[in-house]
């Protein structure tokens, strides 16, 4: 493929930064220049020619604007293939001139959907027709037109032109073509989410089909092990806290297994308004505790588990100041810090050791958003579920044993049951004082969960509360709690073996409540 002289370009742009300026350049070189509306405004206002597309189809813009670009001397201009004799002499018969290049990004319909006070008819309007067709057609007929959809690219399109006698090479428009149908694939998918899903309402139920648009964001190191190749990408339309929208102020790069664990924290982050800390590894919580302030919350968290904190991924959901600052200094090598912020001192403190990742995310105070759809990938598909998200009172507790808990340990079991909800199954969580003392997740028996949260609580298991996942099926779980000490048991309940279950606890004199929820997390 020889390269593209360009002689004709039109331009029509939502997103007119760098605009003017491109347009003087393509100016200086001899290109003549067509556009529409408020860009052929902003272009002229500068000084430089341009005529309208008016002028080069001779039909006016109708409908308030919804049809300017929708004319045969447009799409002709742009599909005709040059050298082709019979598109040629169809273009020479009706007096079409061809289009070389095509500048074009589109309404913001993404924009318009993410603001609080769109309604409907602002929405509708703001989906571009003419845009995609233009870009769709440059796109297709790459061999001989070029297709710009965004400002970053005005540089290297005019580094092209004046290094190629304001040519292209063929490379050049392939990629450009490349970025030019995933722009259109991506706001495609973006409207058909809003039809299927609508705005401002509970997303929950899982529709009958829709499109995921992905857009890269940065390539990895390397996977879960450096022989797997890794990226990471931003799920175009999601308007929750993520952490593509969070700020790296110190440390190396993350890798595949710290966004995955990140992830994780920040999921159980969402969950607390109360002052809270986490310790994560492996995407499972080995502390986790609310405190007066983020300097008690962490230090209860860090005292949960110290030996599998090393290595770990921490996160808060306040402001990080000097006194939490000094204790995760202190902490034996961290691998990330995930918080809302960080006061300046505390961050000329963290920021010394450099492997230390840290990183802000302001969404972390907004808490959880609502209707979320979560998506796991399998071979050759997609699981899609509503997140766990619901939350469990004290009054949809069913008190089952022949003690009533008391204040204190109802406190005790709501926190603990939201700590298990975030734990691999078979999950089993002891929490003490709103902290974790001992917990024990991931294992194919629940007994074994058990026996490994008791083990690492020791002595602390003593007037403990116990949660667990799923609902307990023998008495054995119920009695590895109350032999070390467990006064309060949190459980789905639900077995045929709920009865057997309830006489352990009344034995123990323990109390029991059944949420008649269940929370796996696989």
């Amino acid at each position: 493929m020889s390269d593209l002289k360009i002689k004709r370009a039109l331009i029509s742009v939502s997103d007119k930064e760098g605009v003017v300026e491109f347009a003087r350049e393509l100016e200086a070189m001899g290109v003549e220049l067509i556009s529409t509306g408020g860009t052929l405004k902003t272009i002229k206002d500068a000084g430089i020619h341009i005529i309208s597309v008016s002028s080069f189809t001779g039909a006016p813009e109708i409908l308030g604007g919804r049809v300017k670009t929708l004319h045969p001397k447009i799409h002709a201009g742009i599909l005709f293939r040059r050298g082709l004799t019979g598109d040629m002499e169809q273009m020479s018969q009706s007096d079409y001139r061809g289009i070389d290049l095509v500048v074009v990004n589109l309404y913001p319909f993404q924009e318009t959907v993410a603001k609080p006070d769109s309604d409907d008819a602002l929405i509708i309007e703001n989906i571009d027709i003419g845009g995609p067709s233009m870009i769709r057609s440059a796109a297709k007929n790459h061999a001989s037109v070029t297709v710009v959809v965004e400002p970053a690219d005005y540089g290297p399109m005019l580094k092209q032109l004046k290094e190629n006698d304001c040519s292209t090479d063929f490379e050049f428009r392939r990629e450009c073509a490349k970025k030019a149908f995933s722009l259109t694939a991506e706001y495609d998918a973006a409207i058909s989410e809003y039809f299927i899903l609508g705005k401002d309402v509970d997303n929950s139920e899982c529709p009958d089909g829709f499109a995921l648009s992905l857009e890269k964001k940065a390539q990895l190191r390397y996977g879960e092990n450096p022989h797997q190749e890794a990226s990471i990408y931003k799920l175009q339309g999601f308007t929750g806290p993520s952490l593509l929208n969070s700020e790296q102020l110190a440390g190396k790069e993350l890798s595949y297994n710290n966004y995955n664990d990140l992830d994780a924290c920040l999921d159980m982050l969402l969950d607390f308004s109360e002052p809270f800390a986490c310790v994560l590894k492996h995407a499972n919580p080995c502390g986790a505790a609310t405190g007066a302030n983020v300097a008690e919350a962490y230090r209860k968290a860090y005292e949960s588990d110290p030996l599998s904190a090393f290595g770990s991924i921490i996160g808060l959901n306040k402001e990080v100041d000097m006194k939490a600052a000094e204790l995760l200094h202190d902490t034996p090598f961290v691998e990330c810090i995930l918080a809302p912020s960080f006061s300046e001192d505390a961050y000329k403190m963290l920021k010394k050791k450099k492997s230390r990742r840290l990183l802000t995310l302001d969404a972390i105070s907004n808490g959880r958003s609502d209707g979320e759809l979560i998506y796991k990938y399998i071979r050759g598909g997609f699981l899609v579920q509503s997140a766990d998200d619901k939350v469990t009172l004290p009054a949809d507790f069913k008190v089952v044993t022949k003690r009533q808990p008391t204040d204190d340990e109802i406190k005790e079991m709501l926190f603990g049951w939201k700590i298990v909800k975030h734990t691999k199954s078979n999950a089993i969580v002891l929490s003490k004082d709103s902290a974790t003392v001992g917990i024990g997740m991931g294992q194919t028996s629940r007994v074994d969960a058990g026996f490994l949260a008791v083990k690492r609580a020791g002595d602390r298991a003593k007037g403990a509360t116990m949660s667990s996942d799923a609902f307990y099926p023998m008495p054995d779980g119920i009695e590895i709690g109350t032999d070390a000490g467990v006064t309060a048991i949190i459980q789905p309940g639900g077995s045929k073996g709920d009865d057997q279950a309830i006489e352990a606890a009344d034995k123990a004199n323990a109390t029991m409540v059944f949420t008649g929820v269940r929370h796996f997390k696989h």
